[in-house]
């Protein structure tokens, strides 16, 4: 998959439906990917989420209007989907710095234009990784459904549950895994655990994930988690997915979180995704 140009197809479509009610499933079935996957290549290569892209554009695009036309504050507002012209004025003036009257009167503006995603290819560090086929396998995981649009703050919480649970401490977790549900869903499956043949059973509160045989791509991150986690995604997707002979495949990663203190300078730890060739 060519990730430049699905975000910039993405794009493409939010621009073209600034005005209409649409979601983050909708847009992510634009360019056939989960909502999942959409939501954290579209963050990683752009710094902002879908949401907030569209927020920003909606915003800028209203305030031109009112600067230029005789639109009126409350057809403006309902124009790019606000319920009622309090919410538009409350989120114009957060934006902007000035209300929607004071920006009719000339008062100055920001603007935020449509994006163009491109990649630079920069030299820098090497990324340390390796290209492993793994035979099929089963995890075992505690997990829940997270919406794509909040999993960035919901998940550490629910590493936090995890732990503070003394029934789940017994199972080691050292495993953080993603899984797809439902195409066309904005949710996805997040899993804590580690792999079944770990522990005997299946423990109250916890689920197996079977996983088919793949090639992985396993990436060494080295620092304090979760920042070193966070960072390697970040290089995988404007670094190395653009330019490799590999290309994910969207079904399960995981995170694998190694023995050591998570908080060391020297900690070590992994992403691995499923891939194939191009």
């Amino acid at each position: 998959m060519d990730w430049v140009r699905t975000i910039n197809d993405a794009i493409e479509y939010m621009e073209e439906n600034l005005t209409e009610d649409i979601t983050l499933a909708d847009i992510s079935k634009a360019v056939n990917l989960s909502a999942f996957h959409f939501q954290r290549a579209f963050t990683l290569l752009t710094g902002m989420s879908p949401a907030e892209y569209l927020r920003k554009r909606r915003l800028s695009q209203a305030a031109s209007e009112l600067v230029k036309g005789d639109g009126k504050v409350i057809d403006i507002a309902l124009k790019f989907g606000f319920n009622s012209p309090e919410s538009f004025t409350k989120a114009f003036t957060r934006f902007h710095g000035v209300s929607p009257a004071q920006a009719k009167k000339g008062e100055p503006i920001q603007f935020m234009s449509r994006y163009t995603v491109q990649i630079t290819i920069k030299g820098g560090s090497i990324m340390e990784y390796k290209i492993e086929k793994w035979e099929e396998m089963d995890l075992l995981v505690h997990a829940k459904l997270f919406n794509a649009e909040t999993s960035e703050t919901e998940i550490p919480k629910f590493w936090d549950e995890y732990y503070s649970n003394e029934e789940y401490r017994k199972i080691p977790g050292y495993l953080g895994v993603c899984a797809q549900v439902k195409s066309g869903s904005d949710e996805f499956k997040y899993g804590i655990g580690c792999k079944a043949s770990d522990v005997d059973g299946v423990p109250e509160g916890f689920e197996v994930i079977h996983i088919p045989e793949y090639d992985w791509a396993v990436f060494k991150c080295v620092g304090p988690s979760p920042n070193a986690i966070q960072d390697m995604w970040e290089r995988i997707y404007k670094e190395w997915l653009p330019v490799s002979e590999y290309e994910l495949i969207p079904d399960v990663d995981i995170e694998n979180y190694l023995p050591g203190d998570p908080s060391a300078a020297d900690y070590v730890s992994e992403i691995c995704i499923p891939v194939k060739k191009r």
